[in-house]
């Protein structure tokens, strides 16, 4: 079947992102994949692409397009060469919808600027120690100032993507207490300068996978926030995070299952290469036949994320199409790269090979944004069930 999400302008940003991973991520991954971290002047570079100025207004310095399909090919490409950009996708996927939803006309004009630039990277911290996808037992606080001026910020956050490099965290924070009625209640969104005296950024999080991506933990003493970066309305802090889940779980999805794809890519090549018993791998049925099931079920997963971004960038995307988007590609992904690393026999185990860090990456995607067991929560509960 043919392929009609992407048109000729996505294909010829395709084409300058491919040129771009060769030349400036490939000859040094191995390096940042030791190290544990992406430079943080790589992020300039990715600002000089535009990358982070797609979906940004033109009047702050972006292209004002509407849309995800860049990100997408994104996941593609870099799924593709075996590679990430470290935290930068918290920048853009997670973090400007905030920012465009919430923001004020001054506070997108102190924000949105240096966003684009990549002078302050942004990061989102909600999960805390204790948590995990309970969002509504945080316990982190933000209490107003007795002159209303500022808020005092404390409390910890952990497994924040992107958490090292951020020079700007959007914090989840009580303001109030929960009510008998709504857990959910008193939750406040703020735009936190990671300058600011008695925030602390802990230990840089030893992961599975991901490993160029720093993920850390933060710790707030008695912070000062300027009531100037409260982010929407005080206690609906809730809400807006719903509001922008389902972008969150759609972006899991759709680097799932190009993920899986570039599994089969890889697995491809190797068994082309690769001879036991005087005979190419791929020249036995097993081989063929594993190929081939891994293929069919990429093709399924290509259509659930090219539907899921169509109704996205539409403004239809439903959290329990979302989810099941989420459930189904990072279900796929699992099966479908673990079979590609089989056929790389003992190979497949090294990290030298692109396969097995995909193997690790991908673990978390049944994880994060939600797991795979809160998908089928909201899938159950869509169906009435």
């Amino acid at each position: 079947m043919r392929r009609t999400v992407f048109n000729e302008d996505h294909e010829a940003f395709r084409e300058t992102l491919r040129a771009f991973i060769e030349a400036e991520v490939v000859p040094v991954y191995d390096e940042w994949f030791a190290q544990g971290i992406v430079p943080r002047e790589f992020y300039y570079k990715l600002a000089e692409l535009g990358l982070f100025g797609i979906n940004v207004p033109e009047e702050f310095g972006g292209a004002g397009l509407e849309t995800h399909k860049f990100e997408a090919i994104q996941y593609e490409e870099t799924a593709r060469a075996g590679v990430t950009f470290g935290g930068s996708g918290v920048h853009v996927l997670l973090a400007l919808p905030y920012i465009k939803m919430l923001a004020t006309d001054e506070q997108k004009k102190r924000y949105l600027p240096k966003f684009v630039s990549g002078e302050e990277m942004w990061a989102i911290a909600m999960t805390e120690p204790g948590t995990g996808s309970d969002l509504a037992g945080m316990k982190t606080t933000a209490k107003l100032s007795e002159d209303g001026t500022h808020y005092v910020l404390n409390g910890a956050k952990t497994f924040i993507t992107g958490g090292v490099h951020a020079d700007r965290v959007i914090v989840c924070a009580r303001t109030s207490a929960p009510t008998a009625e709504d857990r959910r209640h008193g939750i406040s969104l703020f735009a936190v300068d990671t300058k600011s005296e008695g925030y602390s950024v802990g230990r840089k999080l030893d992961k599975l996978g991901l490993k160029t991506s720093d993920t850390a933990e933060l710790a707030f003493v008695d912070v000062k926030v300027p009531v100037e970066d409260l982010l929407g309305e005080e206690n609906k802090g809730f809400y807006y995070l719903g509001k922008n889940l389902p972008s969150e779980r759609w972006g899991i999805a759709f680097g799932a299952y190009a993920q899986a794809k570039a599994a089969v890519r890889f697995a491809k090549q190797y068994v082309q290469e690769r001879t036991v018993f005087g005979k190419p791998v791929a020249h036995f049925q097993n081989t063929k036949f594993e190929l081939a099931a891994c293929q069919a079920e990429v093709d399924a997963a290509e259509a659930v994320a090219d539907r899921a971004l169509e109704a996205l960038d539409a403004g239809e995307l439903t959290p329990a199409e979302a989810a099941s988007a989420k459930l189904f590609c990072t279900e796929v992904a699992h099966r479908v790269i673990d079979r590609c690393l089989q056929l790389h026999g003992g190979y497949g185990y090294m990290n030298e090979y692109p396969i097995a860090r995909l193997y690790a990456d991908n673990r978390v995607n049944r994880i994060y944004g939600g797991t795979s067991e809160i998908m089928k929560t909201i899938i159950a509960k869509d169906m009435g069930l």
